[in-house]
């Protein structure tokens, strides 16, 4: 029907979102009614904290709740952390809270004034019956809502549990700050998540590990044993007060995601629809965004249909956003014991930036006090040198900056001979003359049959080892200062391929040459070609042919060699168990699996020079089910250390045509951390880093030490000057080429 005329709405859930919901709806003139199984006063957890950004949509909708809630708000603007012993204070950041009672009796009150009709302890009539009866359906009945599970086929969840057990437990007192405490205990790690919501009250949350929970017996405790547990693990924080519970239990954080938010009028909202675990924020502050935006898409559509798209396609990306950064936050607090041996400052900013909301740049603008000190004690040597312009030594190279060309193919070597001609002088000069400390060639093969396509570069003749020269000799030349290094791959099964522009992994239409890997598995079944598993004689052949591309490749003068173990090439395909199906001595198991790749690398490095540094890139996740995981990679990182790998360079993927990949802004680098902290080898983080704000914010926080960029390159080929420019530096870490330096300001863009 019309919107402009009378709805009749229901409401399933009375909590904040489902309240709020009612009261704007009715405000717009439509009449509703909310099912709320619990009594009024009945809720669960203690405080609720909103954003500033939350509180501003809340004054723009109704400012009789803005004013209600305005009147109970506790507001605060540090962040303590305490870890071994040592309280690290933050400012700058902002914070209301208000208990939930106090939230749901404003929300009470307004709907009341506003005529909704509120059935307390009713549990609403299922879902379908009130879409046929009423005009719309709001389903804000949780995160074990009934609606969304009475028609999944429609909405098409996602549930993924974590890896922690947490509590919500309160205390009769107001800390002075949102605070963080860690504890090690015998039992391993746990940690305290607590801030005011009144002026004698705080939320406590206490959260550990699942086998840490299980080993120190908290799954045997009811309620009251568990507060009083907790109590005493964190009884410096909490000044030897007690804790207590409002129906309260340890249960597992699940994160929801919807494929679709809405079937016929019926709607979900809040945590029906997807939820965030709560060391980013309160899923009530969603709720109430939620609320917002189905009030205005009602107010602004001609009929229901229209108004659901309008708030789903409203609602989804601020709620993907949030989700990505409360996924990245968890997982922080999941791997808390890989970092509680960090520097305490940087073990502070690390979790302060955890989400990757918060950055070096705006905690800087926040409290500049604090991080300037983590600077210093990261090494920058000044206030005027931004931590991507510190310098990194590895072996005998010394890197006059953090930021890496990454390696990109180009697909660009003329009639098939692998030759680098002038594309590639042009390309690699002109990001050597950007500032970049390390210029990356792309994946150079080691054979004709190991390429990927007839337009990859090769380093198998003496003719392509003298153009790689002439490259490198331009780059020192011209461009003193930026070392250039060379990676090292071979195709395995992703060979014999188009160009990437004419169809990536498509098979040559014709001129294929035949294809190898460690099992005979396309890569695309029915679509690629079927590999021929290499035998030992294959083995010892392709050993031979990556020493030999070394040895050239030191006679080019390259300054740094990388081992390409990732994306699904022939290193990689050894590694992953979804493409290594071997019953030999290079089959099965991690260490087996390991066996080739580690053999190339020794056969590599014995001919490499012993004061040049050799990284290995990784996919450290295959992103499908049956493939590398998180640890196998650390093991897998740990082994190539072992063998004498200067750094890993951490990325991910493309193994399997069917990955599912977590994108979004530098997702990838949580596993370059993981990598770094769990076995203090370098790493080199890629993958989405855009921004210079991104490379010094991973470097501070002790996730990456170098940070290789591909896109932002191929944008901005002086990006590396830029960022300089941009942060007023304009120190050795950063020189101009002599012939630009009149360049090194921004020109004007207008009348000033």
């Amino acid at each position: 029907m019309p919107l402009g005329n009378t709805l009749d709405v229901a409401v399933i859930g009375g909590g904040p979102g489902g309240l709020y919901a009612a009261a704007l709806l009715a405000r717009q003139g439509h009449r509703v009614q909310v099912w709320e199984r619990n009594a009024p006063d009945d809720t669960f957890g203690f405080g609720v904290v909103l954003s500033d950004e939350t509180l501003g949509g809340i004054e723009r909708a109704d400012t009789d709740v803005y004013r209600a809630l305005g009147a109970e708000f506790v507001r605060w603007d540090d962040i303590d952390i305490v870890h071994r012993g040592r309280l690290h204070t933050s400012g700058g950041h902002g914070f209301a809270a208000l208990g939930r009672r106090r939230l749901l009796h404003v929300l009470h009150a307004r709907c009341t004034a506003l005529g909704v009709t509120l059935r307390f302890r009713t549990p609403a009539p299922p879902a379908g019956a009130l879409a046929a009866s009423h005009d719309l359906v709001v389903a804000a009945d949780g995160v074990h809502s009934a609606t969304r599970q009475s028609a999944a086929q429609h909405f098409r969840p996602t549930l993924t549990s974590g890896r922690c057990r947490y509590i919500w437990l309160a205390a009769d007192f107001a800390f002075d700050a949102f605070r963080f405490e860690i504890a090690e205990t015998e039992h391993g790690v746990m940690q305290l998540h607590a801030y005011p919501y009144a002026p004698d009250a705080s939320t406590v949350i206490v959260e550990m590990r699942e086998e840490v929970w299980r080993a120190a017996g908290l799954d045997l405790c009811d309620e009251a044993e568990s507060a009083d547990r907790c109590a005493k693990v964190f009884s410096e924080a909490l000044r030897g007060r007690p804790l207590h519970g409002n129906r309260s239990a340890w249960t597992g954080f699940r994160t929801v995601v919807n494929e679709r938010w809405s079937h016929g009028n019926t709607v979900l909202l809040g945590d029906a629809a997807h939820t965030a675990h709560f060391s980013i924020g309160s899923g009530t502050k969603l709720a109430v965004e939620d609320a917002l935006a189905l009030a205005e898409a009602v107010a602004a559509e001609p009929d229901v249909p229209a108004a659901l798209a309008a708030y789903e396609a409203a609602r989804r990306p601020a709620v993907a956003s949030t989700q990505r950064a409360a996924a990245a936050s968890m997982r922080w607090f999941e791997e808390l014991a890989g970092y509680v041996d960090q520097p305490e400052r940087q073990f502070a900013f690390n979790l302060l930036t955890r989400s990757r909301r918060v950055t070096h740049g705006n905690l800087r603008l926040r409290d500049e006090r604090f991080t300037r000190a983590v600077e210093r004690d990261f090494g920058c040597p000044d206030d005027r040198t931004p931590p991507m312009f510190t310098p990194l030594t590895l072996r005998g190279l010394t890197l006059r900056n953090r930021v890496v060309v990454s390696p990109m193919d180009m697909y660009s070597a003329a009639d098939g001979d692998g030759l680098p001609g002038d594309f590639h002088l042009v390309h690699l000069g002109a990001r050597a003359l950007g500032g970049a400390a390390l210029v990356m060639t792309e994946m150079v093969c080691v054979s004709p049959q190991g390429r990927i396509t007839p337009g990859c570069t090769g380093l198998y003749t003496d003719a392509q080892a003298a153009a790689w020269r002439r490259i490198a000799d331009f780059v020192h030349t011209s461009a003193p200062g930026t070392a250039l290094g060379v990676q090292l791959g071979h195709s395995g099964r992703k060979g014999s391929t188009k160009l990437m522009w004419e169809g990536m992994d498509d098979p040559l239409p014709e001129g294929n040459w035949p294809v190898a890997a460690a099992s005979p598995l396309p890569y695309r079944p029915g679509v690629s070609q079927v590999p021929r598993a290499l035998d030992r004689r294959d083995l010892a052949a392709v050993r031979a042919d990556f020493a030999a591309a070394a040895a050239r490749a030191a006679g080019c003068g390259f300054d740094l060699l990388e081992l390409h173990c990732a994306h699904g090439y022939l290193l990689s395909g050894f590694l992953s168990p979804l493409a290594n199906h071997r019953e030999d001595a290079y089959g099965g198991p991690l260490e087996n699996r390991l066996r080739f790749p580690l053999e190339v690398f020794d056969a590599v490095r014995e001919v490499w020079p012993e004061d040049r540094p050799m990284t290995v890139r990784l996919s450290a996740t295959d992103w499908a089910p049956g493939g590398t995981t998180a640890e196998d990679a650390v093991r897998i990182a740990a082994a190539f250390a072992e063998h004498g790998a200067d750094a890993i360079d951490v990325s991910t993927g493309q193994v399997v045509p069917d990955e599912a990949p977590e994108f979004g802004r530098s997702y990838q680098t949580p596993y370059a951390d993981r990598i770094r902290n769990a076995l203090g080898v370098p790493v080199i983080a890629v993958g989405a880093i855009s921004s210079w704000d991104d490379v010094n914010s991973l470097l501070l926080a002790g996730r990456a030490d170098l940070c290789a960029l591909g896109r932002p390159h191929l944008y901005d080929p002086h990006w590396t000057l830029h960022a300089a420019a941009d942060q007023e530096y304009a120190g050795p870490a950063a020189p101009w080429p002599a012939p630009y330096r009149a360049g090194s300001r921004k020109p004007p863009t207008g009348k000033g």
